[in-house]
Protein backbone atom coordinates (compact mmCIF):
# COMPACT_ATOMS: atom_id res chain seq x y z
CA UNK A 1 0.00 0.00 0.00
CA UNK A 2 1.43 3.36 -1.06
CA UNK A 3 1.53 6.10 1.57
CA UNK A 4 -0.86 8.98 0.66
CA UNK A 5 1.58 11.77 1.48
CA UNK A 6 1.81 14.20 -1.43
CA UNK A 7 4.73 16.21 -0.08
CA UNK A 8 6.67 13.08 0.75
CA UNK A 9 5.87 11.71 -2.71
CA UNK A 10 7.17 14.85 -4.42
CA UNK A 11 10.21 14.76 -2.19
CA UNK A 12 10.89 11.17 -3.11
CA UNK A 13 10.64 11.85 -6.84
CA UNK A 14 13.13 14.68 -6.49
CA UNK A 15 16.31 12.70 -7.23
CA UNK A 16 18.47 15.64 -6.10
CA UNK A 17 17.46 14.89 -2.52
CA UNK A 18 20.43 12.55 -2.16
CA UNK A 19 21.10 8.83 -1.92
CA UNK A 20 20.19 8.66 1.78
CA UNK A 21 16.66 9.94 1.17
CA UNK A 22 16.24 7.85 -1.97
CA UNK A 23 16.95 4.71 0.04
CA UNK A 24 14.43 5.93 2.63
CA UNK A 25 11.79 6.28 -0.06
CA UNK A 26 12.53 2.85 -1.49
CA UNK A 27 12.16 1.22 1.92
CA UNK A 28 8.81 2.93 2.43
CA UNK A 29 7.66 2.03 -1.13
CA UNK A 30 7.15 5.59 -2.27
CA UNK A 31 7.93 4.96 -5.95
CA UNK A 32 4.59 3.77 -7.40
CA UNK A 33 5.50 4.83 -10.92
CA UNK A 34 8.67 2.77 -10.78
CA UNK A 35 6.63 -0.20 -9.57
CA UNK A 36 4.34 0.22 -12.57
CA UNK A 37 7.31 0.26 -14.91
CA UNK A 38 8.69 -2.88 -13.29
CA UNK A 39 5.35 -4.65 -13.77
CA UNK A 40 5.23 -3.61 -17.43
CA UNK A 41 8.80 -4.85 -17.87
CA UNK A 42 7.91 -8.15 -16.21
CA UNK A 43 4.89 -8.68 -18.47
CA UNK A 44 6.71 -7.60 -21.65
CA UNK A 45 9.71 -9.85 -21.13
CA UNK A 46 7.44 -12.60 -19.83
CA UNK A 47 5.72 -12.59 -23.22
CA UNK A 48 9.10 -12.47 -24.97
CA UNK A 49 10.30 -15.41 -22.88
CA UNK A 50 7.14 -17.41 -23.62
CA UNK A 51 7.44 -16.95 -27.39
CA UNK A 52 11.19 -17.56 -27.39
CA UNK A 53 10.86 -20.77 -25.37
CA UNK A 54 7.94 -21.95 -27.52
CA UNK A 55 10.26 -21.83 -30.52
CA UNK A 56 13.32 -23.08 -28.63
CA UNK A 57 11.56 -25.98 -26.95
CA UNK A 58 9.95 -27.20 -30.15
CA UNK A 59 12.82 -26.60 -32.58
CA UNK A 60 15.82 -26.74 -30.25
CA UNK A 61 17.09 -23.19 -30.80
CA UNK A 62 16.47 -19.43 -30.72
CA UNK A 63 15.76 -18.62 -27.03
CA UNK A 64 19.17 -17.09 -26.42
CA UNK A 65 19.40 -15.42 -29.81
CA UNK A 66 15.92 -13.92 -29.54
CA UNK A 67 16.17 -12.79 -25.93
CA UNK A 68 19.70 -11.38 -26.25
CA UNK A 69 18.76 -9.49 -29.41
CA UNK A 70 15.80 -7.96 -27.57
CA UNK A 71 17.97 -6.83 -24.65
CA UNK A 72 20.71 -5.40 -26.85
CA UNK A 73 18.10 -3.57 -28.93
CA UNK A 74 16.84 -1.72 -25.85
CA UNK A 75 20.37 -0.64 -24.95
CA UNK A 76 21.72 -3.38 -22.69
CA UNK A 77 25.47 -4.05 -22.83
CA UNK A 78 26.21 -7.33 -24.68
CA UNK A 79 27.93 -8.97 -21.70
CA UNK A 80 25.09 -8.02 -19.34
CA UNK A 81 22.48 -9.16 -21.88
CA UNK A 82 24.14 -12.56 -22.28
CA UNK A 83 24.49 -12.94 -18.50
CA UNK A 84 20.80 -12.11 -17.94
CA UNK A 85 19.64 -14.50 -20.66
CA UNK A 86 21.76 -17.38 -19.37
CA UNK A 87 20.53 -16.82 -15.83
CA UNK A 88 16.96 -17.00 -17.13
CA UNK A 89 17.84 -20.11 -19.16
CA UNK A 90 18.77 -21.96 -15.97
CA UNK A 91 15.06 -22.02 -15.16
CA UNK A 92 13.68 -22.37 -18.67
CA UNK A 93 16.04 -25.18 -19.70
CA UNK A 94 15.28 -27.10 -16.50
CA UNK A 95 11.54 -26.85 -17.15
CA UNK A 96 12.07 -27.74 -20.80
CA UNK A 97 14.18 -30.78 -19.87
CA UNK A 98 11.54 -32.08 -17.46
CA UNK A 99 8.85 -31.61 -20.10
CA UNK A 100 10.88 -33.40 -22.79
CA UNK A 101 11.59 -36.23 -20.31
CA UNK A 102 7.86 -36.68 -19.74
CA UNK A 103 7.28 -36.94 -23.49
CA UNK A 104 10.31 -39.26 -23.97
CA UNK A 105 12.14 -36.87 -26.27
CA UNK A 106 15.59 -37.35 -24.64
CA UNK A 107 18.56 -39.54 -25.50
CA UNK A 108 20.38 -39.53 -22.14
CA UNK A 109 23.66 -40.81 -23.57
CA UNK A 110 23.81 -37.77 -25.85
CA UNK A 111 22.98 -35.45 -22.96
CA UNK A 112 25.69 -36.94 -20.76
CA UNK A 113 28.43 -36.60 -23.37
CA UNK A 114 27.33 -33.19 -24.66
CA UNK A 115 26.76 -31.35 -21.37
CA UNK A 116 30.22 -31.36 -19.73
CA UNK A 117 32.22 -30.04 -22.72
CA UNK A 118 29.40 -27.54 -23.27
CA UNK A 119 29.78 -26.28 -19.70
CA UNK A 120 33.54 -25.85 -20.13
CA UNK A 121 33.03 -23.97 -23.38
CA UNK A 122 30.38 -21.75 -21.76
CA UNK A 123 32.71 -20.69 -18.93
CA UNK A 124 35.46 -19.87 -21.43
CA UNK A 125 32.98 -17.97 -23.60
CA UNK A 126 31.77 -15.90 -20.65
CA UNK A 127 35.31 -14.80 -19.84
CA UNK A 128 36.02 -13.98 -23.49
CA UNK A 129 32.85 -11.90 -23.93
CA UNK A 130 33.61 -9.77 -20.88
CA UNK A 131 37.10 -8.96 -22.15
CA UNK A 132 37.24 -9.27 -25.96
CA UNK A 133 35.18 -8.46 -29.05
CA UNK A 134 33.73 -11.38 -31.02
CA UNK A 135 32.64 -9.48 -34.16
CA UNK A 136 35.14 -11.11 -36.56
CA UNK A 137 34.37 -14.61 -35.27
CA UNK A 138 30.64 -13.88 -35.48
CA UNK A 139 30.75 -13.49 -39.27
CA UNK A 140 32.54 -16.83 -39.71
CA UNK A 141 30.24 -18.69 -37.32
CA UNK A 142 27.13 -17.16 -38.89
CA UNK A 143 28.26 -18.28 -42.34
CA UNK A 144 28.80 -21.85 -41.13
CA UNK A 145 25.38 -21.93 -39.46
CA UNK A 146 23.76 -20.54 -42.60
CA UNK A 147 25.23 -23.35 -44.72
CA UNK A 148 24.28 -26.02 -42.18
CA UNK A 149 20.76 -24.61 -41.89
CA UNK A 150 20.33 -24.71 -45.65
CA UNK A 151 21.47 -28.33 -45.65
CA UNK A 152 18.99 -29.25 -42.91
CA UNK A 153 16.14 -27.53 -44.77
CA UNK A 154 16.94 -29.35 -48.02
CA UNK A 155 17.50 -32.69 -46.26
CA UNK A 156 14.17 -32.82 -44.48
CA UNK A 157 12.02 -30.94 -46.99
CA UNK A 158 13.14 -32.04 -50.44
CA UNK A 159 14.71 -35.52 -50.16
CA UNK A 160 12.80 -38.41 -51.71
CA UNK A 161 10.75 -40.71 -49.54
CA UNK A 162 12.88 -43.10 -47.58
CA UNK A 163 14.78 -43.50 -44.35
CA UNK A 164 15.94 -40.15 -43.01
CA UNK A 165 17.58 -41.24 -39.75
CA UNK A 166 20.55 -43.61 -39.55
CA UNK A 167 20.84 -46.28 -36.87
CA UNK A 168 24.31 -45.14 -35.76
CA UNK A 169 24.06 -42.85 -32.74
CA UNK A 170 26.58 -40.00 -32.34
CA UNK A 171 29.71 -40.93 -30.37
CA UNK A 172 31.93 -39.12 -27.87
CA UNK A 173 34.45 -38.06 -30.54
CA UNK A 174 31.63 -36.23 -32.30
CA UNK A 175 29.67 -34.89 -29.31
CA UNK A 176 32.63 -33.74 -27.19
CA UNK A 177 34.06 -31.13 -29.60
CA UNK A 178 30.52 -30.16 -30.62
CA UNK A 179 29.59 -29.38 -27.01
CA UNK A 180 32.78 -27.40 -26.43
CA UNK A 181 32.30 -25.22 -29.52
CA UNK A 182 28.55 -24.79 -28.99
CA UNK A 183 29.02 -23.81 -25.34
CA UNK A 184 31.70 -21.26 -26.22
CA UNK A 185 29.61 -19.72 -29.01
CA UNK A 186 26.55 -19.65 -26.76
CA UNK A 187 28.17 -17.70 -23.94
CA UNK A 188 30.37 -15.42 -26.04
CA UNK A 189 27.62 -14.59 -28.53
CA UNK A 190 24.61 -14.36 -26.22
CA UNK A 191 23.08 -17.42 -27.85
CA UNK A 192 24.10 -20.26 -30.09
CA UNK A 193 23.88 -23.49 -28.11
CA UNK A 194 20.77 -24.52 -30.03
CA UNK A 195 21.83 -23.28 -33.49
CA UNK A 196 25.24 -24.97 -33.28
CA UNK A 197 24.33 -28.20 -31.44
CA UNK A 198 20.87 -28.76 -32.95
CA UNK A 199 21.99 -27.86 -36.46
CA UNK A 200 25.00 -30.18 -36.37
CA UNK A 201 23.08 -33.10 -34.84
CA UNK A 202 20.22 -32.70 -37.30
CA UNK A 203 22.60 -32.56 -40.25
CA UNK A 204 24.38 -35.73 -39.05
CA UNK A 205 21.13 -37.68 -39.32
CA UNK A 206 22.13 -39.94 -36.41
CA UNK A 207 19.24 -39.08 -34.09
CA UNK A 208 15.53 -38.46 -34.50
CA UNK A 209 14.76 -34.72 -34.75
CA UNK A 210 12.52 -34.79 -31.65
CA UNK A 211 15.30 -36.46 -29.64
CA UNK A 212 17.83 -33.99 -30.99
CA UNK A 213 15.65 -31.14 -29.72
CA UNK A 214 14.95 -32.79 -26.37
CA UNK A 215 18.58 -33.77 -25.74
CA UNK A 216 19.99 -30.37 -26.71
CA UNK A 217 17.42 -28.53 -24.58
CA UNK A 218 18.08 -30.76 -21.57
CA UNK A 219 21.87 -30.42 -21.75
CA UNK A 220 21.42 -26.65 -22.02
CA UNK A 221 20.59 -26.54 -18.29
CA UNK A 222 24.19 -27.46 -17.41
CA UNK A 223 25.55 -25.06 -20.03
CA UNK A 224 23.39 -22.14 -18.82
CA UNK A 225 24.36 -22.82 -15.21
CA UNK A 226 28.07 -22.87 -16.09
CA UNK A 227 27.77 -19.68 -18.16
CA UNK A 228 25.98 -17.91 -15.30
CA UNK A 229 28.80 -18.85 -12.91
CA UNK A 230 31.35 -17.61 -15.45
CA UNK A 231 29.58 -14.27 -15.85
CA UNK A 232 29.20 -13.91 -12.08
CA UNK A 233 32.97 -14.01 -11.59
CA UNK A 234 33.96 -12.11 -14.74
CA UNK A 235 31.48 -9.20 -14.88
CA UNK A 236 32.80 -5.96 -13.40
CA UNK A 237 31.03 -4.22 -10.53
CA UNK A 238 29.52 -1.49 -12.72
CA UNK A 239 27.53 -4.06 -14.71
CA UNK A 240 24.25 -4.58 -12.85
CA UNK A 241 21.72 -7.20 -13.92
CA UNK A 242 18.07 -6.23 -14.24
CA UNK A 243 16.48 -9.05 -12.27
CA UNK A 244 12.98 -7.99 -13.36
CA UNK A 245 13.97 -8.79 -16.94
CA UNK A 246 15.53 -12.09 -15.83
CA UNK A 247 12.36 -13.01 -13.91
CA UNK A 248 10.13 -12.15 -16.88
CA UNK A 249 12.15 -14.25 -19.32
CA UNK A 250 12.29 -17.14 -16.87
CA UNK A 251 8.58 -17.14 -15.99
CA UNK A 252 7.50 -16.90 -19.63
CA UNK A 253 9.92 -19.65 -20.65
CA UNK A 254 8.82 -22.00 -17.86
CA UNK A 255 5.16 -21.58 -18.85
CA UNK A 256 5.93 -22.34 -22.50
CA UNK A 257 8.14 -25.39 -21.85
CA UNK A 258 5.41 -28.09 -21.57
CA UNK A 259 3.59 -26.72 -24.62
CA UNK A 260 6.77 -26.86 -26.69
CA UNK A 261 7.61 -30.39 -25.51
CA UNK A 262 4.13 -31.58 -26.50
CA UNK A 263 4.47 -29.86 -29.88
CA UNK A 264 7.79 -31.54 -30.74
CA UNK A 265 6.29 -34.93 -29.80
CA UNK A 266 3.36 -34.49 -32.17
CA UNK A 267 5.19 -32.87 -35.08
CA UNK A 268 6.46 -35.28 -37.81
CA UNK A 269 10.27 -35.36 -38.28
CA UNK A 270 10.13 -33.97 -41.82
CA UNK A 271 8.10 -30.92 -40.79
CA UNK A 272 10.17 -30.36 -37.65
CA UNK A 273 13.43 -30.58 -39.59
CA UNK A 274 12.19 -28.26 -42.34
CA UNK A 275 10.95 -25.73 -39.78
CA UNK A 276 14.25 -25.83 -37.88
CA UNK A 277 16.30 -25.52 -41.06
CA UNK A 278 14.31 -22.54 -42.27
CA UNK A 279 14.63 -20.84 -38.90
CA UNK A 280 18.41 -21.34 -38.93
CA UNK A 281 18.76 -19.94 -42.46
CA UNK A 282 16.54 -16.91 -41.81
CA UNK A 283 18.14 -16.01 -38.45
CA UNK A 284 21.73 -16.27 -39.62
CA UNK A 285 21.12 -14.63 -42.99
CA UNK A 286 19.60 -11.65 -41.21
CA UNK A 287 22.57 -11.47 -38.84
CA UNK A 288 25.05 -11.73 -41.70
CA UNK A 289 23.30 -8.99 -43.69
CA UNK A 290 23.18 -6.71 -40.67
CA UNK A 291 26.84 -7.14 -39.72
CA UNK A 292 28.00 -6.68 -43.32
CA UNK A 293 26.15 -3.35 -43.62
CA UNK A 294 23.87 -4.42 -46.47
CA UNK A 295 21.31 -1.90 -47.67
CA UNK A 296 17.66 -2.05 -46.74
CA UNK A 297 16.53 -3.08 -50.24
CA UNK A 298 19.04 -5.92 -50.46
CA UNK A 299 18.25 -7.12 -46.94
CA UNK A 300 14.50 -7.19 -47.54
CA UNK A 301 14.92 -8.92 -50.92
CA UNK A 302 17.14 -11.66 -49.50
CA UNK A 303 14.91 -12.27 -46.48
CA UNK A 304 11.77 -12.41 -48.63
CA UNK A 305 13.48 -14.98 -50.88
CA UNK A 306 14.44 -17.04 -47.82
CA UNK A 307 10.88 -16.92 -46.49
CA UNK A 308 9.63 -18.10 -49.90
CA UNK A 309 12.14 -20.98 -49.85
CA UNK A 310 11.14 -21.79 -46.28
CA UNK A 311 7.44 -21.86 -47.23
CA UNK A 312 8.19 -24.08 -50.22
CA UNK A 313 10.19 -26.41 -47.99
CA UNK A 314 7.41 -26.69 -45.42
CA UNK A 315 4.89 -27.33 -48.20
CA UNK A 316 7.09 -30.07 -49.64
CA UNK A 317 7.56 -31.58 -46.18
CA UNK A 318 3.81 -31.67 -45.54
CA UNK A 319 3.20 -33.34 -48.90
CA UNK A 320 5.92 -35.91 -48.17
CA UNK A 321 4.40 -36.70 -44.77
CA UNK A 322 1.00 -37.25 -46.35
CA UNK A 323 2.52 -39.47 -49.03
CA UNK A 324 4.37 -41.48 -46.37
CA UNK A 325 1.14 -41.98 -44.41
CA UNK A 326 -0.66 -43.21 -47.53
CA UNK A 327 2.24 -45.57 -48.27
CA UNK A 328 2.30 -46.93 -44.72
CA UNK A 329 -1.44 -47.52 -44.86
CA UNK A 330 -0.97 -49.72 -47.94
CA UNK A 331 1.93 -51.72 -46.49
CA UNK A 332 1.37 -54.44 -43.88
CA UNK A 333 3.67 -55.31 -41.01
CA UNK A 334 5.44 -57.88 -43.19
CA UNK A 335 6.30 -55.22 -45.71
CA UNK A 336 3.92 -56.59 -48.37
CA UNK A 337 1.25 -54.52 -50.02
CA UNK A 338 -2.17 -55.42 -48.76
CA UNK A 339 -4.57 -56.81 -51.36
CA UNK A 340 -8.01 -55.29 -51.70
CA UNK A 341 -10.76 -57.18 -49.92
CA UNK A 342 -12.67 -59.55 -52.20
CA UNK A 343 -16.41 -59.29 -52.57
CA UNK A 344 -18.33 -62.26 -51.18
CA UNK A 345 -19.62 -64.69 -53.80
CA UNK A 346 -22.98 -66.37 -53.71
Amino acid sequence: MWEPVDQTMDFCHDRSSGEHYENYCRRRKLFPREAGVRMQTLLLFGLAGFLAQLVDGSLGMAFGVTATTTLVTVGTAPAVASAAVHLAEVGTSLASGVSHWRFRNIDWRTVGILALPGAIGAVLGAYVLTSLSTESASVWITTILLVLGLYVLIRFAFLKLGKLITNKRPGAKFLGPLGLVAGFVDASGGGGWGPVATTTLLSSGRLEPRKVVGSVDTSEFIVALAASVGFFFSLSSEHDLNYTVVAGLMIGGVLAAPVAAWLVRRMPPRILGAAAGGLIVFTNARTLLTTSGAGTTLTISVLVAIVALWAAGLTAAVRSVRAEKRLNALVGEDGQTEEPAKLPTS
